[in-house]
């Protein structure tokens, strides 16, 4: 096992996204099998009234971490600065622990309603990286970029997995890790996901998604967020932990969303997943010890 994990993460254990429609059951009892919980930021920036002292609430009680939507890290249209700044007052705010986005475009003259594929080119290697240093620069911290799942690679010059690692590198920004995405990615442009996931720089790892997706046919998958997480991904999170050792997980979980008590059942399997390791861990330091 080879664990080369960072170890200042920004939070631990078994995170959920937040969801409104489950607002009235965190009321009632909070789940104490949930570590930290993920909002977009657009969905919260300027929320007032009841809806926002609920989310208040939330972020009082428990670490909160940010994905956004917007930011539209690879795209032509200039950085919206003024946007920048808002995410900045949000996340200084509600002591937000870690803020990511995903590693795509999704803006060009008005806002394309998707995650769209940046060329996998060394000119984009550039490119993405000066803007996400010109982020971490607005909103004075390091963020997180996040592996997307994507179904046509226009343009492509390196392979996905060294695009990757040379965007990060370069900006010198956190991965935010996307187990699903890698293993849909996997199906879609044939290539192992295992060699995949252990040639990233697991160092870098702020934190995890894990995500159900649709089976469209075998040798395509679509990245829903709306399905329960299947065994081979939830195999793949074991190889992550196993290669980098344990990093903060998130369950996903955008569409047909379940009753919290069933969602919390994939939370449950995360932190069971986690503890396997987390128990190796420490018998080895007692071993050491002894």
């Amino acid at each position: 096992m080879a664990q080369v994990s960072n170890n200042s993460h920004p939070v631990h254990g078994a995170g959920l996204g937040l969801r409104r429609v489950h607002f009235d059951s965190l009321a009632d009892q909070f789940p104490t099998q949930i570590s930290f919980m993920e909002v977009a930021p657009e969905n919260w920036i300027d929320v007032g009234g009841k809806t926002g002292r609920q989310f208040r609430t939330i972020a009082e009680r428990i670490p909160i971490v940010a994905h956004g939507l917007s930011l539209n890290i690879g795209g032509p249209a200039p950085l919206d600065e003024t946007f920048l700044m808002r995410v900045k007052q949000f996340l200084d705010a509600h002591n937000v622990r870690c803020y990511s986005d995903h590693l795509s475009y999704c803006t060009d003259d008005s806002h394309l309603y998707d995650l769209l594929p940046i060329p996998f080119t060394e000119d984009a290697v550039h490119y993405v990286a000066n803007r996400i240093r010109q982020t971490q620069d607005i909103i004075g911290r390091r963020m997180a970029i996040e592996n997307i799942s994507y179904y046509a690679a226009p343009g492509q010059e390196m392979k996905e997995i060294d695009f990757i690692n040379a965007v990060l590198e370069e900006a010198d920004c956190y991965l935010h890790l996307d187990v699903n995405n890698i293993y849909v990615n996997s199906i879609n442009h044939r290539y192992d996901a295992e060699a995949f996931l252990k040639a990233l720089p697991g160092e870098r790892i702020a934190y995890a998604h894990i995500a159900g997706h649709y089976f469209e046919a075998e040798d395509i998958r679509i990245d829903t967020h709306g399905a329960d997480v299947i065994d081979p991904v939830w195999r793949l999170l074991d190889v992550a932990y196993d290669t980098f050792g344990v990093f903060p997980t998130l369950l996903e979980r955008d569409f047909d969303i379940p009753p919290l008590d069933k969602i919390l059942k994939e939370v449950d399997t995360i932190a069971r997943i986690q503890q396997k390791y987390n128990s190796t861990h420490d018998e080895t330091i007692s071993e050491q010890q002894a």
